[in-house]
């Protein structure tokens, strides 16, 4: 069934969001490829497929929290909540702003309070150098928690997974870009 869910969120990817031309990603990079992912966490059966997925890649890690840096996790943050629930293992789940907001709490992450016994993942939507997963971190120290594990839909194969490995946070992807160039 994994496998099944793979192969369909992998259509989606290649069909919709998956683009061959030059851009400037968010790391400065120039690149001759773009997958904007918005176009498949966005799509109701594209962001029910990447929680399940990652919910599945995640079930032996015990997790009790789980979101990441605005605005690549917000679509998927919210499916996690839903599938946790509906499988009868819910999940705290939060946002990290990219500064913390300026009235009201002024908080800088949105959702439950996380505490240092939470067993949380940090996720967003494809990895290039890791920058957003390595802003979070650098959110996290400043509050006393912790991520051992990131994972994302994408992973470029640009630095990101040792990046996060020099700050003791494994990266996991459901596809990396060889999957996807192939198509």
């Amino acid at each position: 069934m994994l496998v099944e869910k793979r192969k369909r969120l992998l259509e989606i990817i290649t069909k919709d969001a998956y683009f061959r031309e030059k851009i400037i990603l968010s790391s400065g990079k120039e690149s001759d490829f773009y997958i904007d992912a918005r176009l498949v966490t966005l799509n109701a059966e594209g962001v029910t497929l990447i929680a399940e997925i990652v919910l599945d890649m995640l079930k032996g890690d015990k997790i009790t929290a789980i979101g990441g840096p605005t605005l690549g996790a917000d679509p998927m943050v919210g499916a996690f909540g839903v599938i946790s629930f509906q499988s009868g293992h819910p999940l705290k789940t939060f946002i990290i702003r990219k500064e913390p907001k300026k009235h009201g709490k002024q908080k800088q992450i949105e959702g439950p309070v996380l505490t240092v016994q939470d067993n949380i993942v940090l996720v967003d939507d494809v990895a290039t150098t890791g920058k957003a997963f390595l802003q979070s971190l650098d959110v996290f120290d400043q509050m006393g928690l912790k991520a051992k594990k990131a994972v994302c839909i994408v992973d470029r194969n640009e630095g990101a997974r040792e990046a996060l490995a020099a700050r003791g946070c494994e990266l996991v992807s459901i596809f990396d870009i060889g999957e996807i160039h192939k198509k």
